[in-house]
């Protein structure tokens, strides 16, 4: 597939809202009542000047993206759910769609929440994308049952992502890799499927995360409940603290800096 194959486009019509609900619910399987968003919410949202849109290829709906306005007024977009079922370019396709529709408007941001323990979100938004976290959010959305969060609690990075900033640019040409420097001190990394945490006061510390939270969310769940507080106290700590994240290292972990 090639990124030319894809078709992007607004959605307004009520069996379009339909299509995307379902994809939703493919892609995140709920608990009943706990879709992200329903088909009426589409619509008034779309209906207002919202973003709504979705990723065709062959005529077949493959991906959409739900963003509404935010605050500060004329300055933000807050990117709500977004989701594919099929993986490579989709994603990554939408988020540059959505980064021209925010711009056409005047507005200079975009801001969406994750999950940090998630390894390939987490290169995506920050090395793909040059978005930087400005805040962690302890259990954002309570717990959630479907297939991806599986009753976790929904400890969330707050991504900021600066449009016209040097970070997004540079993005648009080749992949942000952070390398984290030799002096870097690992405050969390992996063994195993366990956290490992360490004090550490050094000016530039690693926070490992696990290759793939969500397959250890079903072989070892408990070692998974261990991962979502370690990261909770290290980066969440280490934000609350005034540290920056100011990178994402493949073979390291976020690069943070005090």
């Amino acid at each position: 597939m090639h990124p030319q194959d894809l078709v992007l486009r607004e959605l307004h019509d009520l069996d379009e809202f339909a299509d995307v609900y379902a994809l939703f619910d493919r892609v995140w399987r709920p608990e009943p009542g706990e879709a992200p968003v329903i088909v009426e919410q589409l619509h008034a949202l779309a209906h207002t000047g919202n973003y709504v849109v979705g990723v065709y290829l062959d005529g077949r709906l493959v991906g959409a993206s739900v963003a509404f306005l935010a605050m500060p007024v004329g300055e933000v977009l807050h990117s709500h759910v977004t989701a594919t079922d099929v993986r490579r370019g989709v994603g990554f396709a939408l988020k540059r769609h959505q980064r021209a529709w925010a711009i056409e408007r005047g507005l200079s941001r975009i801001t969406w929440t994750y999950d940090p323990l998630v390894r390939r979100n987490t290169y995506f938004n920050m090395v793909k994308l040059g978005a930087r976290p400005e805040g962690y959010r302890v259990n954002f959305y309570g717990k959630i049952d479907d297939a991806i969060n599986g009753g976790d609690e929904t400890d969330r990075l707050l991504m900021d992502w600066r449009l016209t900033g040097p970070e997004a640019i540079a993005a648009l040409d080749a992949p942000l890799v952070a390398r984290a420097p030799a002096d870097a001190r690992a405050a969390l990394s992996v063994a195993g499927d366990a956290p490992v945490a360490r004090p550490t006061d050094a000016p530039v510390v690693t926070v490992d995360i696990p290759h793939d939270i969500e397959t250890l969310r079903v072989t070892n769940p408990a070692a998974a409940k261990e991962w979502r507080y370690a990261l909770r106290d290290v980066l969440g700590g280490l934000i609350a603290d005034g540290a920056t994240v100011t990178g994402f290292d493949p073979k390291a972990g976020y690069v943070v800096e005090r």
